[in-house]
């Protein structure tokens, strides 16, 4: 079978798929469901501060997996989801930031910048209208470089990296997520070696458990959703808490925006920010390919790009920071274009390189079937291989989550707005509620209840200590890999204890390893010389 027999089986998986409901005697397939629902979820819970895509991903999938089962079958409809959750939240953390001056995430604070300047001066559908095209369009051309590298890249890997070259690889991934993630390589490298900590307690060999102190319960080791959803999601919401508990002003409703002028997007300013979006998208791309950095930083590249350009080449027109419509088009499409080339690592290596990719690996290896990595861009001849259909399913997914932004996004965003009312003291109660909920429906023992609140309690100092909890996360999801990826390494080379190092693809990446932390321990005193 050739690629184009692929592409489309994968097309045909999500729209022939199992049919919830009929309309005029034509089927509708589960999945265009999920896909839908998934991005209008999304779409709100984005427009919501204190909330974001991978909280919603997190509190869906155990119910998800509960609905769906652990079929073939539910693989598209609960991916498809999830990958709406993570379109739909990356368009709509504009409303609050530009209506009411409040980002949701690190990366929406640079879209305030502008955003909120217009919307003072009675432009605020117009700024929401830009951020949405710039939104939609980086989304768009990050997906289209996922769908041409992902395979190439695997096709690559498999190629020509063997079982001491892949362990090597992993190694340089977790240096590198603990290094550039947060303001100190010590921090994420602590949260690092946590991660890999709780991943090894109750693992091991010949049914000797590791680290479990004697007890059953440890022995089974810690699942996998209480110790991401608590260090994720509970350790969050017992900071806002907390920071609730100590903020004693009174809460002031948002000031009414009133509306002025032509609020429609012209052909003419189209045109003024399509050079912005272009260059925002590809330095965001670029960085969405590099698993850890994530989208904080591809905005603030984007935006100081943008603005270094607007001052060269607008000398005399309104500067970024001032309520400049190229520099919400700048931050947008940076920030945007992040979701999509960051599956690239995790379809081709299977490498989680965010917090909402974690949760697209947690339910490929929660439902099974599907194995991120090189080996599901094997094409084979004689028979189909299940899993590149599914590959090409999801990259069909993501291109109707990218026909729904364009299409119905825009409204949906600015009708979202009113999510920015709900008071946090209601809030959090109720994402509490349901994140234990869904953990409860997944694991069904107190234990991992217990497990859940301490991992929260974990979260919650690591956030208090300014430590990054993603490392930690990526970790535990990489650990059980690492090890198994070594021990077979270990046991192909003969039992060479140097196994990193006689092969020169995989020396070169300890070295890289090496080097990125040590740089990254420079980099601080430097700064402070």
């Amino acid at each position: 079978m050739g690629v184009l027999d692929y592409i489309w089986l994968g097309i045909l998986a999500v729209f022939q798929g199992p049919e919830i409901f009929s309309v005029a005697g034509f089927g509708i397939s589960v999945t265009l469901v999920m896909i839908l629902s998934g991005f209008l979820m999304g779409i709100l819970v984005g427009a919501t501060p204190g909330l974001a895509g991978p909280m919603a991903m997190a509190i869906s999938l155990p119910i998800l997996i509960s609905i769906f089962g652990f079929t073939p079958d539910a693989l598209l409809p609960v991916m498809g989801f999830l990958i709406g959750v993570m379109k739909g939240a990356t368009v709509g953390g504009a409303v609050p930031a530009i209506l009411f001056n409040t980002p949701g995430t690190p990366d929406a604070y640079m879209t305030t910048l502008d955003g909120h300047p217009m919307a003072k001066a009675g432009q605020a559908r117009k700024a929401l209208k830009i951020a949405h095209v710039s939104s939609a369009s980086g989304d768009t051309f990050s997906d289209v470089v996922l769908i041409l590298c992902a395979p190439f890249l695997a096709v690559l890997v498999e190629a020509y990296l063997d079982l001491p070259e892949k362990t090597a690889l992993l190694i340089l991934s977790l240096a590198f997520i603990a290094s550039v993630i947060g303001g100190s390589v010590g921090k994420g490298l602590i949260s690092m070696g946590l991660g890999l900590f709780v991943a090894y307690v109750g693992t091991g060999e010949d049914f000797y458990p590791r680290l479990s102190l004697g007890t059953q319960t440890l022995a089974q080791g810690f699942p996998v959703a209480t110790a991401i959803l608590g260090v994720l999601i509970l350790g969050e919401v017992f900071k806002a808490l907390e920071d609730l508990w100590w903020d004693r002003r009174a809460a002031r409703p948002p000031a009414e925006l009133v509306q002025s002028g032509d609020q429609r997007l012209h052909w003419a300013d189209i045109r003024r920010i399509a050079p912005y979006i272009g260059r925002s998208a590809v330095i965001g791309t670029a960085i969405g390919a590099l698993p850890g950095i994530g989208s904080t930083l591809a905005a603030t590249l984007g935006y100081a790009s943008g603005a270094r350009v607007h001052a060269r080449t607008r000398p005399g027109e309104r500067p970024f920071g001032q309520g400049a419509p190229e520099g919400i088009a700048a931050t947008e499409a940076a920030n945007s274009s992040v979701s999509g080339a960051n599956l690239i690592p995790v379809l081709s290596l299977g490498i989680p390189g965010n917090a909402a990719a974690v949760f697209l690996i947690l339910a490929a290896e929660s439902i099974g079937g599907f194995n991120p990595g090189p080996s599901v861009f094997k094409f084979t001849a004689d028979a189909v291989n299940p899993e590149l259909v599914v590959a090409f399913g999801l990259f069909t997914a993501m291109m109707l989550a990218n026909l729904l932004n364009w299409t119905i996004g825009g409204v949906f965003m600015r009708v979202a707005g009113v999510m920015i009312r709900i008071p946090k003291h209601i809030l959090l109660p109720v994402v509490l509620l349901l994140t234990l909920t869904a953990i409860y429906v997944q694991e069904a023992r107190m234990s991992a209840m217990w497990f859940a609140v301490g991992f929260g309690v974990l979260g919650y100092g690591m956030r208090r200590l300014g430590i990054s909890p993603l490392p930690f996360v990526i970790a535990f999801i990489l650990g059980g890999k690492l090890e198994d990826t070594a021990r077979q390494a270990f046991a192909a080379t003969g039992g060479d204890v140097w196994f990193l190092f006689t092969s020169p693809v995989a020396a070169v990446f300890i070295a890289l390893a090496v080097a990125v932390v040590v740089l990254s321990l420079r980099r601080p005193l430097e700064a402070k010389a």
